[in-house]
């Protein structure tokens, strides 16, 4: 009788989930806004989860690690929900809200 040895599913060396993308920077042009944060279905919609910084030519910048896949999301400018022009589209919400679209891959 013969056993055959199966080989296990071979992975990459050193792999972990936050190597396979990169973090995603969202940029929003708002020079007169006082305050801008980053709300999305990556952090429960949360208004307070994801405040962004201030850049010296009145941009504000947030790079964050999302998980592959679409997501949606929008920049809340002094607590008023705002489409990101540069988003990779638009999608619409469970409410119906018209919502930015990020598509991340793996690299």
């Amino acid at each position: 009788m013969h056993t055959a040895t199966v080989p296990s599913p071979s992975r990459p060396k050193n792999f972990s989930a936050q190597q396979t993308i990169d973090p995603v920077t969202f940029t929003c042009d708002a020079p007169d806004a006082k305050s801008v944060y980053l709300s999305g279905d990556f952090n429960d919609w949360d208004p307070d989860a994801h405040p962004m910084k201030r850049m010296p030519d009145g941009t504000w910048k947030s790079k964050i690690q999302l998980n592959p896949g679409e997501h949606h999301y929008w920049f809340l400018v002094d607590g008023k929900a705002t489409l990101d022009p540069k988003a990779h589209g638009r999608a619409h919400d469970i409410e119906n809200h018209r919502v930015s679209r990020v598509t991340v891959d793996y690299i």
